[in-house]
C-alpha cells in the first residue's frame, strides 16, 4: 500500500510540510506548489489529480467540497481538517494518521484531525 502524499493549504503554519518531509514523509505546501490564492475547490482539485491529501485548518469549507464531491461522484485523495492548535501537536497527529492509514484508505475520506 503507498503512503499518504500531503498537500498543506494555505491556512496551514507554513513549515508543516518541511517538517513532514524531515520526519520521511511526502509532503508539499501551497506556496512550494505555486498555488497561493487559489479557491479552495481548484486546491482540492489539484491535490486529487496529483494523488495528494489536503491538510487544512478550514473546517467548514473542506467538509462542504467533500459532501459536494462525494454527492457528485467526485473522487479526491483524501481531506484532513483541523482546528488550529499547536504546531507540534499538529504534526504529532498527522504523522500518527499516516502511520495509520495508507493513501488507498484516504481516497474520498475526510478525516478530522480531532479524532487522531
Amino acid at each position: 500500500m503507498a503512503a499518504i502524499r500531503f498537500f498543506t493549504d494555505e491556512d496551514l503554519y507554513g513549515s508543516v510540510a518541511s517538517r513532514l518531509r524531515q520526519r520521511g514523509h511526502d509532503a508539499v505546501s501551497t506556496p512550494e506548489a505555486n498555488r497561493l490564492s487559489e479557491r479552495d475547490e481548484t486546491q482540492l482539485i489539484w491535490a486529487a489529480k496529483e494523488g495528494r491529501v489536503v491538510v487544512t485548518f478550514n473546517v467548514a469549507d473542506f467538509a462542504r467540497l467533500h459532501h459536494s464531491w462525494m454527492a457528485g461522484s467526485k473522487h479526491h485523495a483524501g481531506i484532513i481538517v483541523s482546528n488550529q492548535r499547536p504546531i507540534g501537536e499538529l504534526l504529532r497527529r498527522l504523522v500518527r494518521v499516516a502511520s495509520s492509514l495508507s493513501a488507498e484508505e484516504m481516497l474520498d475520506r475526510l478525516e478530522f484531525l480531532s479524532n487522531w
